[in-house]
């Protein structure tokens, strides 16, 4: 058995930190417990990272979540068992997500293994693989590390975590994680992701020109992959270059310009205004740029483009009319079709004005508030310097449909959709970048999930605007199904009392129950910026977004005939 580290050794933890350090980590958000305290020690000693106590290990790994679709990277840190199956459900979101971070599970020493001991944290059978085969299921890659190959397997895992940008999983006994490493100068580098076979992408290319130069009209879909796999720019040029037509999916909110003339605007499929759908489902030719359709997204997978027909790009993948061509990265798929649009065919531009911004008549000052009214608003007081972070609900469906400033950063989870998220991803997202403001959009519903990390946020001294919707219930729920049901009641909680009782330091609670009232918290918000702002926003259970109450038709009619 490898012995303790001495104070001056490198231990298996040493190596780790530095590791995690030297991809751009400053933050380990996690719940302390009795197996990791050692471990923490450790951590609290290193100068380059700093310890985010969550109030739970679900909050822990959300707000890794929101570090890691910021920073490009991000650690969670939690006891065995009851720990890590409290986290199991952030990290399965990223997973599902494409975002790319380790969860670390410091558990009992190996000797207590090797007896099969009835160890606190376990089953009680002497099996301590149980959890590790559960988080199999989530991860792109685990590890059982052993003092022998730790330095090795830590690496091995985050490479790949970084190369398919997915969570990592590591399982630590406590006695290996204060072990001595076996030193290692080689540096830990991100993988290239921007490689690819040169006769695939040659082979792309020839097909891709040839279907350009024959398309009556072209134009352009994107979706998060691009951001996941860091394309921005190439998408950005090849739209500037191709003076193309472009939307976006609800999930690749803010990948794109949104306040450039080329942008249409959302496209969610029967959901989308008839001007988006219109361009996009009758192009000859339509490009689409690291899209995944969900139900959540095209609208019930009601989209009216073929799938088989087209340019698709994926982010190591590429296909043209159905026929495929691996091992060609979307970056240099952008790249590509940049050269290839600036010769196409005049003809094969689509002049359209792009979408009406949703506009609303003003009603009267003492009007109560509407959700339609909630979010004209809010989008227009949104700020290029925000991280606007919106729940699953009627806050991602209320807010999606508004153009976004030049430079906004925009968080969602449309595909997992587990309600809370955005709360604890907020948070991590503020430490990950805290030259922006944070702005968060959650329902009252998902804020009873995760509210706890209120706390957390506040004692870290961040000073984000929060924007909770109070419409008594799971008004989504309601919109879908049964909207009397008791099943989609939840507690009546005094929320304004809430940022104080959980420890905020002097917050900035206000209530709008009015359009003059939203309109005053509006404008305070954006004045006070030394603490947090909670604005309460109430509106009627059964009052829904425009988005939300299409979608819901959809659904509705989908599941009679299911």
């Amino acid at each position: 058995m490898n012995p303790i580290a001495s104070p001056s050794a490198k231990t298996i933890t040493g190596h780790l930190l530095d590791r995690l350090h030297d991809l751009g980590v400053r933050h380990l958000f996690g719940v302390a417990g009795d197996y990791n305290l050692r471990m923490l020690d450790e951590v609290l000693a290193h100068p380059g990272i700093q310890w985010v106590g969550a109030a739970s290990e679900l909050g822990a790994a959300y707000a890794a979540d929101g570090y890691a679709r910021v920073r490009g990277f991000a650690a969670v840190l939690t006891t065995h068992g009851v720990g890590e199956l409290s986290a199991i459900n952030g990290i399965a979101g990223s997973y599902a997500e494409y975002v790319p971070l380790l969860h670390i599970a410091v558990g009992p020493p190996r000797s207590k293994e090797q007896d099969g001991a009835v160890a606190h944290h376990t089953l009680g059978d002497g099996d301590y693989e149980h959890f590790a085969r559960a988080f199999g299921q989530v991860v792109c890659a685990d590890a059982l590390i052993r003092p022998t190959d730790g330095p090795a397997e830590i690496d091995r895992v985050i490479t790949a975590c970084l190369r398919e940008n997915r969570p990592g999983y590591l399982r630590l006994p406590q006695d290996v994680a204060l072990s001595s490493a076996s030193s290692s100068s080689r540096t830990l580098r991100r993988p290239d992701r921007r490689a690819s076979d040169q006769h695939a992408l040659a082979a792309f290319l020839d097909a891709a020109r040839r279907r350009i130069e024959t398309a009556s009209t072209t134009a352009v879909l994107a979706d998060s992959l691009v951001d996941r796999f860091d394309a921005r720019p190439e998408l950005s040029e090849l739209l500037r270059v191709g003076s193309l037509p472009y939307a976006v999916v609800v999930s690749g909110k803010s990948v794109v310009d949104e306040s450039a003339p080329d942008y249409l605007g959302l496209y969610a499929g029967a959901c989308s205004d008839d001007t988006v759908r219109d361009v996009i489902d009758n192009a000859d030719l339509l490009i689409r740029a690291g899209v995944r359709l969900a139900d959540t997204t095209s609208g019930g997978f009601t989209h009216g483009y073929d799938p088989d027909r087209g340019i698709d790009l994926d982010p190591t993948a590429a296909s043209v009319d159905g026929v495929a061509f691996p091992d060609v990265s979307l970056h240099d798929a952008l790249a590509g079709l940049t050269r290839l649009v600036v010769d196409r065919p005049v003809s094969a531009s689509t002049p359209t004005a792009p979408a009406p911004e949703p506009r609303h008549a003003s009603p009267s000052a003492d009007s109560p508030l509407s959700q339609a009214y909630l979010w004209q608003e809010v989008g227009a007081a949104m700020r290029p310097d925000h991280t606007v972070v919106a729940d699953q609900g009627t806050p991602l469906f209320g807010i999606s449909p508004h153009r976004l400033p030049t430079g906004t950063r925009f968080l969602a989870q449309p595909v997992w959709g587990s309600i809370g998220y955005s709360l604890p991803a907020l948070l991590g997202a503020q430490l990950a970048d805290p030259s922006r403001r944070g702005l968060l959009l959650i329902g009252d519903g998902a804020a009873q999930l995760t509210i706890q990390e209120l706390g957390t946020i506040g004692r870290l001294r961040l000073t984000p605007v929060i924007i909770l919707v109070n419409n008594h219930g799971y008004t989504v729920e309601r919109a879908l199904h049964s909207p009397r049901a008791l099943y989609n009641d939840i507690t009546s909680w005094r929320w304004t009392c809430l940022p104080a009782a959980l420890g905020v330091p002097e917050p900035l609670v206000l209530t709008a129950r009015t359009t003059a009232e939203l309109d005053h918290s509006l404008t305070t918000a954006t004045a006070v910026e030394d603490r947090m702002v909670f604005i309460e926003a109430c509106t009627a259970p059964d009052d829904t977004p425009e988005l939300l109450s299409r979608f819901a038709a959809i659904a509705r009619q989908q599941a009679k005939e299911a």
